[in-house]
């Protein structure tokens, strides 16, 4: 296993140095050129494969041990390259502006170290015990229904990506390689479900939808017995076409039967809020920020003033991008984020460690500051480069994104670098290709 590592480990350092460093994506129509002329030949018509693969490494001079950057997902093993993604996509497009019914699907295989944070139980959770691990990171149908209103509706159903939050496991999504502590612990990754979007006039969306829970499946593969679901809405186009703004939260039961008994895992709600504000001042320069709150009533623990049932974090993300030139765009990130139990922030050792943990089974954690003190607040600044130069006929994107990153615990605690500093240095990038 360590040479299979050895191996990816050198592809992708190639690519950061050969200019195959960056991101890609290429699309191919897979049934073009059918013969004859029916409804069901132009279906096929428009279903496209793809292809990514992203690659990356965050370097931290302080050296942690046991080798962890705290707090970080992605590119958690410091001073190690890791290939994050390698992905194939085979899709049927809808368009949601035609007002006409319509049927296509979603499917995604992904093999990388990114997965191990995208699994579902009861699906793929036990398959591998690796840090390159495989699941299906999409397997859906979606249908458009002309239906009420003009816009109609837009259903999905089967294993989605949650859609809550800015920065979502598609690097082609987002600014940074590394994801902000909102985009970690206070939104959720995957489910099996429907979620749909009702189009209701030109300025508003309205979203909602039902699963069975983050990262669960069916019957014991489920933490507990119980569903969740979402609830918001979209207003689009506000301020000349410049202003988007997107609501969403959710609620449900989401702990695990194994740490808290079932009837306590089944009543017990967390809620999810989320609200994220788009806006375009110029050609150049885009802004966006996000508020989250999330309170879980199943957790409970000792804090400085005795004994709490439930956890509460708060956060607030800003992120500024400036498109120098055709090629080179700047990027920021700045993020107050309060665990006011220290009980949700921290980092998943094991390669299985975090599916485990939600599932209630163990998993090997390097915590947080002791849950016996008074919660953290957490501060963290990005900057980064994305450059992304246009390469030709078979590599439509390709882009080199180089950040450097500070964290720092604003109140007192020492979380960082095997729990001897309050702040932590890292840089790095990724590198992603696609076909």
């Amino acid at each position: 296993m360590k040479s299979h590592h050895r191996v990816w480990g050198l592809l992708v350092v190639a690519c950061l140095f050969t200019g195959v460093s960056g991101k890609a994506r290429a699309q191919v129509k897979v049934f073009s050129g059918l013969g004859h002329d029916t409804g069901f030949t132009r279906w096929l018509g428009g279903v496209t494969l793809t292809g990514q693969i992203e690659g990356g490494i965050m370097a931290n001079p302080a050296r942690p041990q046991p080798g962890y950057n705290f707090g970080d997902f992605f590119a958690d093993h410091a001073n190690q390259v890791q290939l994050n993604q390698a992905e194939f996509t085979l899709a049927k497009a809808i368009d949601s502006t035609r007002n006409t019914y319509q049927v296509g699907f979603t499917l995604e295989g992904m093999y990388g170290s990114d997965a191990r944070y995208y699994q579902l139980l009861g699906v793929s959770d036990r398959e591998w015990n690796a840090r390159y691990q495989l699941i299906p990171a999409q397997a859906h149908v979606d249908v458009h229904l002309p239906w009420a209103t003009r816009g109609g509706l837009d259903m999905q159903a089967g294993i989605l990506q949650a859609p809550m939050g800015v920065e979502g496991l598609d690097p082609t999504s987002r600014p940074f390689y590394t994801l902000a502590y909102t985009s970690e612990y206070s939104v959720p990754f995957q489910h099996i479900g429907a979620m749909f979007n009702w189009h209701v006039t030109p300025m508003i969306d309205v979203t909602f939808g039902i699963d069975t829970g983050n990262q669960t499946s069916f019957g014991h593969a489920d933490n507990n017995n119980a569903p969740a679901g979402y609830f918001g809405f979209n207003l689009n186009n506000l301020a000349h076409g410049r202003l988007k703004i997107v609501e969403l939260s959710r609620v449900g039961p989401e702990n695990a039967w194994r740490d808290i008994g079932h009837y306590e895992a089944d009543h017990t709600q967390r809620f999810w809020n989320d609200v994220s504000a788009y806006y375009q001042v110029n050609k150049r320069l885009s802004l966006t920020a996000e508020f989250n709150y999330l309170h879980d009533e199943g957790t409970r623990g000792m804090g400085a003033r005795g004994q709490f049932a439930g956890v509460d974090a708060e956060s607030f993300i800003s992120f500024l991008s400036y498109r120098i030139n055709r090629d080179l765009t700047f990027n920021y990130r700045g993020e107050i984020y309060r665990d006011n139990n220290n009980a949700m922030v921290s980092t998943f050792r094991g390669n299985n460690s975090y599916m485990e943990a939600l599932a209630g089974t163990g998993g090997e954690v390097v915590p947080g500051p002791s849950a016996s003190s008074h919660g953290t607040t957490y501060g963290e600044m990005t900057l980064g480069v994305s450059y992304r130069p246009q390469i030709g006929h078979h590599v439509r994107v390709f882009m080199l994104r180089p950040e450097i990153r500070f964290d720092r615990a604003l109140n007192g605690t020492t979380p960082f670098n095997g729990g001897r500093n309050n702040g932590m240095f890292t840089f790095g990038g990724d590198a992603v290709i696609g076909f």
